[in-house]
């Protein structure tokens, strides 16, 4: 038998979320979690403006209205096959949850891969509204079975602690 006839799980996709995987676990185990996590956040941030710009574009606006925002962060979630839907949405916060990570089971104990989704959503968010606020309160990566994430819109002393501060220009 060839090795071109093997049925084996190696394609682009699982090569390209294999190979982040590995990146992040490394940073991971070499700099920390929470400088790990720093890194992907600048990641997150060049991708959020590129995504933010895309999805302005197209949509023919300056800036995005909150209810075009809950829908992009959606949106872009499911064109990389991610499972976000709304929980709660007011004038104040979106509340998301998710049942699947675009990662897939590769981001189990790779928590630094969230950053990618705060910094995304909180650039997305603060860019178009002026001011966001990205809480993970619950991951896949942490072995839950789903994630809960909360934007938050205005600025509060009532914040979680473990919210991310974005600030729009």
């Amino acid at each position: 038998m060839q090795a071109s006839e093997l049925e084996l799980p190696l394609e682009r996709d699982v090569f390209s979320r294999t190979l982040i995987r590995e990146l992040a676990g490394t940073l991971q185990d070499v700099v920390g979690l929470d400088d790990a996590s720093g890194y992907i956040s600048v990641v997150g941030v060049a991708v959020g403006e590129q995504i933010d710009h895309q999805y302005r574009s197209a949509l023919a606006v300056d800036r995005l209205t909150r209810a075009q925002v809950t829908d992009v962060l959606i949106d872009l979630k499911r064109r990389i096959q991610g499972d976000f839907f709304v929980i709660e949405e007011t004038e104040d916060r979106i509340v998301l949850g998710n049942r699947a990570c675009p990662f897939g089971e590769l981001v189990r104990d790779r928590p630094s891969l969230c950053m990618m989704t705060s910094n995304v959503f909180g650039h997305i968010a603060a860019q178009n509204l002026g001011y966001a606020a990205v809480d993970l309160e619950r991951t896949i990566a942490e072995g839950h079975p789903d994630c809960r994430v909360t934007v938050y819109l205005r600025a509060s002393d009532d914040l979680p602690l473990t919210a991310r501060a974005y600030h729009g220009r």
